[in-house]
């Protein structure tokens, strides 16, 4: 049976137009099979997945795929015909041109698909994720633009060597006249890749500036201080200075607030006087639970610190102001003395003087 079938099949290609008639309908045959393989296999394994970015993803490729089979069949004919010379040429490059198009159709849909998730890259990344999103989408349809006109002008046998040589002078000439603005350009890159901050963070400058992030963008980078200044910072400097991001990897910050009492303070009281009056201070976090730290003996004090978590790094100011107030008033009900630096000075009268001396 088998063999028969062999026989019929070699018989029936062979014949001038019933063979070729014969492909192109096989690779209709096989077209409409992949067909119902993604209406009815494919779609139902992705529809038991939780998430619908692989149901979108077979909507883009179902019928790229079905239409490239489809147009197999008519390339094999041409093949299996073999006119030769000038129409075999164009029939068959006619064909592959319409393959590559199609493709590169799919492309710029995909392309397309994935940028309309810009409020899924802002959420994660900032405004600098959006921005970065919207430059990569226009950097991917040049690339695919180019890349398919290279494969069209390579199968029609157009010949690209002055095309590419014009393309690189043109590119070193552009990479002179913008390097600042490629520099900034990567220094964002580099910034998006590492997220070193995000808009909201707080962070502290090699120069000292510390301030909140307001804008990430592929240029540069802008902070708010607490004076509402802004300060706009060029990407490229931003990624080789050393930043300290008060929000990371948490947005709670630490606050260390010094405190110096009297030597003959009794200090049990003073950590429980402390530890009291912060559990219910804004902005002070419950947990992890605030802690004294006596640190060295002081000229004219014992010095600790009062150790505790705000919320965030804006509350700083806000949480040190209220404890230092809470603090004061804490004390001075309690008897608790906050010394100053003072001096002993000894006066001797003249004569007791002299004779000391």
């Amino acid at each position: 049976m088998t063999e028969s079938l062999k026989v019929w099949w070699f018989k029936l290609t062979s014949h001038a137009w019933l063979g070729p008639l014969a492909i192109i309908f096989t690779y209709l045959v096989i077209a409409k099979i992949v067909d119902l393989t993604f209406k009815k296999v494919l779609r139902r394994l992705v529809k038991r997945t939780s998430f619908s970015t692989d149901d979108e993803l077979l909507q883009f490729f179902h019928w790229p795929v079905v239409l490239n089979v489809v147009l197999l069949g008519p390339l094999h004919a041409i093949y299996e015909i073999n006119p030769g010379g000038r129409i075999e040429f164009i029939a068959t490059n006619l064909i592959k041109s319409i393959i590559v198009l199609i493709w590169m159709i799919t492309a710029f849909r995909l392309v397309r698909w994935i940028t309309k998730r810009k409020s899924y890259f802002a959420e994660r990344f900032g405004h600098l994720g959006a921005d970065m999103l919207i430059l990569l989408k226009n950097v991917a349809y040049v690339i695919i633009f180019l890349t398919g006109t290279l494969v069209l002008l390579s199968l029609w046998q157009i010949n690209i060597t002055p095309l590419l040589a014009s393309a690189g002078i043109v590119g070193v000439a552009v990479a002179l006249a913008a390097r600042e603005t490629l520099a900034n350009f990567f220094g964002g890159i580099s910034l998006f890749l590492d997220r070193t901050y995000k808009v909201g963070d707080y962070i502290i400058l090699d120069s000292g500036e510390r301030g909140e992030v307001v804008d990430v963008g592929i240029r540069s980078t802008r902070i708010r201080t607490r004076d509402d200044i802004i300060i706009t910072i060029p990407n490229s400097i931003m990624a080789n200075s050393k930043i300290i991001n008060e929000s990371a990897p948490e947005p709670r910050f630490r606050l260390r607030l010094p405190v110096g009492v009297a030597y003959g303070s009794d200090l049990e009281k003073v950590e429980k006087v402390l530890l009291d009056l912060v559990k219910d201070a804004p902005y002070v976090e419950k947990f992890p639970e605030p802690r004294i730290r006596y640190r060295n003996f002081g000229d004219s004090s014992i010095d600790l610190e009062l150790l505790c978590w705000v919320d965030h790094p804006r509350h700083k100011g806000p949480a040190t102001h209220a404890l230092i107030k809470r603090i004061h008033e804490r004390f001075a009900e309690e008897g608790i003395t906050i010394p100053f630096p003072q001096r002993d000075v000894h006066l001797y009268p003249a004569e007791k003087a002299d004779d000391q001396n």
